[in-house]
């Protein structure tokens, strides 16, 4: 019974290890966020939709059934004025009926389906960039997110070193007061600083549960206080760029989709050859002057060209070609104001750089400043609320070491993000 026990609290130990020991990474939140983000799944609609498109499309070259009946009543018929002794001429019935079943077969139509299949598949490419587009400004999002709470878990490991300064000091003020070196206010003092520095935990416990909850939800994945974020490794390297947006193939997707309806456009002016086979049943037959019900059929090749688009065809061309320039446009524009974002980016990235050069040195100095507090504290010769001062200031340089390193790999990954 014993053995079991020390077993099941052995593995109860190292269940709570693993389960504190999740890693959480920033491509691993970028993935996730896009596998959970609900429009991914108009990726397979949209093939879908492309892939039934294009069966329909090349059901054209099948030949085309068709079936027809009516029936008739003529004012007229067709009479044949001849009036010879003994020949009689038959007339007619007014009355008509006949049931025909007719088979078309394209044999060459200009290019028409083969530019319609040109235009689904061009416009199915336009929407996955378009979607690719939205999916890519989840990055910005858990970017955000994820360096929020990188910042709050490395803040709260600096509270904990300051609280258990602090905890230190309250102890040796104590002992100051006991001996007579400080008094009951510079203890009430120490403890003002700790319980400062109990709401300041509580604040940063707080932010970080929000950016918790929040990219919880954007990447379908339940975090908590115990995973454990990883800085993302950083290179220094930032001076060449290369821009490859999603946007910029949402341009050319669109280009290519106005080239699929310039193409269809020429397609349209063009005749269209086929076959025909026609059989039916019907009073009368193919002899219009049997009149009983009779079986008939016939068959060809018939040419038809529609000349009524040749009048609108070179200003659609012309329409489609400012099109084309307008979407150049448009992609100049993006590229101009990116490269704008990006001079920016890296000048934010050299600012961090230079500020974190001098963070060190201000925090050794500020700790020698401190360090000497304490012993003029001991000594008498500083009150315990200035020493406190010396500690915060301490703490604060400790602090924006922190901020700045966070914020230069969120630039970092910032101008990545804007170039991709």
């Amino acid at each position: 019974m014993k053995l079991r026990k020390l077993f099941f609290l052995v593995a109860l130990f190292v269940f709570s290890i693993v389960a504190k020991a999740q890693v959480v990474t920033l491509e691993e939140c970028h993935s996730m966020a896009r596998e959970n983000y609900p429009a991914i799944a108009r990726f397979s609609i949209i093939e879908e939709s492309k892939n039934y498109t294009l069966a329909n499309a090349n059901k054209a070259y099948f030949p085309q059934l068709s079936l027809e009946a009516k029936a008739t009543y003529q004012s007229d018929v067709i009479t044949i004025p001849l009036d010879m002794p003994g020949l009689e001429i038959p007339v007619p019935d007014k009355d008509q009926y006949q049931i025909v079943a007719q088979a078309n077969q394209i044999i060459w139509d200009g290019g028409k389906i083969a530019a319609k299949k040109e235009m689904v598949k061009a416009g199915a490419q336009a929407e996955e960039k378009q979607l690719e587009t939205e999916l890519y400004a989840l990055r910005e999002r858990v970017n955000g997110l994820y360096f929020g709470i990188l910042l709050m878990q490395e803040q709260l490991k600096q509270q904990s070193v300051l609280e258990e300064e602090l905890q230190r000091n309250h102890d040796k003020v104590e002992s100051y007061v006991e001996n007579g070196i400080a008094n009951q206010g510079d203890l009430s003092a120490v403890k003002i600083e700790m319980l400062k520095a109990g709401q300041q935990r509580i604040q940063m416990e707080s932010a970080k549960e929000a950016y918790l909850q929040m990219l919880s939800i954007l990447t379908g994945k339940a975090l908590s206080n115990e995973s454990e974020f990883v800085k993302p490794q950083i290179s220094d390297n930032n001076s060449l760029v290369t821009i490859k947006r999603p946007e910029l193939d949402l341009f050319t997707a669109q280009q290519a989709t106005i080239d699929a309806q310039s193409t269809d456009l020429k397609s349209s002016i063009m005749p269209v050859i086929g076959a025909f086979v026609q059989g039916g049943y019907g009073k009368p037959g193919l002899n219009m002057l049997q009149n009983e019900f009779d079986t008939f059929f016939l068959g060809g090749i018939k040419l038809s060209w529609n000349i009524g688009n040749l009048y609108t065809f070179k200003n659609s061309l012309k329409a489609n070609e400012l099109k084309k320039l307008s979407i150049d446009t448009q992609r100049d524009t993006f590229i101009h104001n990116l490269t704008m974002q990006i001079s920016q980016q890296q000048n934010e990235i050299e600012k961090y750089r230079k500020t974190m050069r001098d963070d060190e040195e201000i925090i050794r100095l500020q700790q020698q400043i401190k360090d000497a507090a304490d012993a003029k504290v001991e000594n008498g010769a500083m009150t315990v609320s200035d020493m406190l001062k010396e500690l915060t200031a301490l703490d604060m340089a400790k602090q924006a070491k922190l901020l700045h390193e966070i914020q230069h790999i969120n630039s970092i990954y910032t101008l990545k993000n804007t170039t991709n």
